[in-house]
């Protein structure tokens, strides 16, 4: 049978909304030779987030939106679908991320890495961990969605922070000193690892850096979400520079 010359190995579906301008060059920093990446946007207006209504409606704009992106890339003939939009991945708890994964999964005939999942899956990876943080760039009803997730995952969530980011695009804007200062207010001895979602705020290096100074993981929801797609297409190239995920598992 005949291979893509490009993606001899793997073709990737990568599905983000349209407003999203950090997944693409992440996914693009962690592909190895043979796999390639094929985007496809969702639509999504970049209005003035101010509220926890606000964000709902907006992504659930996204949500509806979805599949006629699933559609457009399938186009293209991928073999396996990558989710570049975290916060819908999360609603509903885990029943609700199975429920969503389900659904995109019946729209493309392809398998899917989701946010939730994958990130649920490489703290399962580095083992041991039971108690987490994480930020966000979502607001309060959001991040309560993220929590009820994990929960349900059977992980103990010992504190988060929402930063409330003003529209979909601001989320790309937050600066780096913002982000270390997050993370540093949410470490703890109490806390075993901390995750980022999010999948528009710039964290791969950051969060790769993070694990040396607080010596615990620290996962960036991109690297998850990547790293869960090449592992489950027995791609199993290491890399460094980019976290332990990556680099050891």
């Amino acid at each position: 049978m005949l291979k893509d010359v490009l993606g001899w190995r793997q073709k990737f579906g990568v599905l983000g909304p349209s407003t999203n301008t950090i997944v693409q060059p992440d996914f693009e920093l962690m592909r190895p030779a043979g796999v390639t990446n094929h985007y496809s946007r969702i639509f999504t207006p970049n209005t003035r987030i101010a509220s926890d209504e606000d964000f709902m409606t907006g992504t659930g704009v996204i949500g509806d939106n979805v599949i006629d992106a699933v559609k457009s890339v399938m186009t293209c003939a991928p073999s396996y679908m990558v989710m570049g939009m975290s916060a819908i991945t999360f609603y509903g708890g885990l029943a609700g991320a199975n429920a969503f994964q389900a659904s995109i999964e019946r729209a493309s005939g392809v398998g899917v890495s989701i946010g939730s999942h994958s990130c649920a899956a490489a703290l399962e990876a580095y083992g041991g961990i039971r108690s987490i943080a994480f930020l966000s760039p979502y607001y309060p009803v959001a991040n309560k969605e993220v929590g009820r997730y994990f929960t349900d995952c059977g992980f103990e969530v010992k504190r988060d922070v929402c930063l409330r980011c003003s529209s979909w695009t601001a989320i790309a804007e937050v600066p780096t000193d913002v982000l270390r200062e997050t993370i540093t207010t949410l470490d703890g001895d109490d806390v075993d690892a901390i995750v980022q979602i999010g999948t528009n705020l710039s964290m791969v290096r950051l969060a790769a850096a993070a694990e040396t100074w607080l010596t615990k993981p620290v996962i960036a929801i991109n690297t998850a979400t990547y790293w869960h797609a090449l592992r489950r297409n027995g791609i199993d190239d290491k890399f460094e520079g980019l976290g332990r995920l990556l680099s050891h598992f």
